[in-house]
């Protein structure tokens, strides 16, 4: 049997979102049964994205923040500087599990991260993301699936201008209060590389791969 392998991709520099998302989707329109399972890290400029069934009132004062319409499931989010977001790009039939093992494994991973800040955080049933003691949000989840491979990802606020949900109902939640790893937990290191290596190695174990390499491109796949 073949080793299984989750290749890490760093993007470098504020990336704007449009491109991204669109080597997202070549990505997953173009790999095969031996293309490689990726998750790419990177911060963006700021965007609203709007998911598939996301609802035009939940797009308070958008202001001079872009709104891009998008293909992932869930409602109106934020992206920004100062958030560590990652794109899971995985075969799942490959990899034997459902779409539902893998947020289960995102949300646990995301928990687990926190955990080694002394963050204590945890899922919600009736809500995808990882919220703190308090309720408040601190990370993100909106996935598509597309033959049997899945994009988009997580998004985890570590040190950000939070004003900017105020601008919208955040995941489509009138008054959620959303945080990050600075308010929570100002002593600890926020540096995003070692975030990267927590999140990757958690995610990894929890899908059974056998490693996680950083690839030493840093910028988007030539497709």
């Amino acid at each position: 049997m073949s080793e299984k392998i989750l290749y890490q991709r760093r993007l470098a520099g504020l990336q704007d979102y449009q491109p991204v998302w669109q080597a997202m989707q070549a990505y997953t329109d173009q790999r095969d049964a031996d293309s490689p399972d990726e998750l790419w890290f990177l911060e963006h400029q700021a965007v609203f994205t709007q998911g598939q069934a996301g609802k035009a009132e939940h797009i308070l004062m958008p202001g001079d923040i872009p709104v891009v319409q998008v293909d992932r499931g869930g409602q109106v989010t934020y992206h920004g500087p100062g958030q560590l977001v990652g794109y899971v790009l995985i075969d799942l039939r490959r990899l034997g599990i459902g779409v539902r093992d893998l947020v289960t494994a995102i949300e646990q991973s995301i928990v687990d991260a926190l955990a080694e800040l002394s963050i204590a955080a945890h899922p919600r049933a009736d809500a995808p993301g990882v919220y703190v003691q308090s309720g408040a949000k601190i990370a993100q989840l909106g996935l598509r699936v597309r033959r049997g491979c899945s994009f988009h990802g997580l998004s985890l606020n570590v040190d950000m201008d939070l004003s900017v949900f105020q601008r919208i109902n955040p995941c489509g939640h009138v008054g959620m209060e959303v945080t990050d790893i600075l308010r929570q937990a100002p002593q600890q290191n926020r540096d995003m590389a070692r975030l990267m290596d927590s999140l990757s190695r958690q995610l990894a174990t929890r899908l059974g791969y056998s490693s996680s390499p950083v690839l030493d491109d840093d910028q988007l796949p030539e497709l």
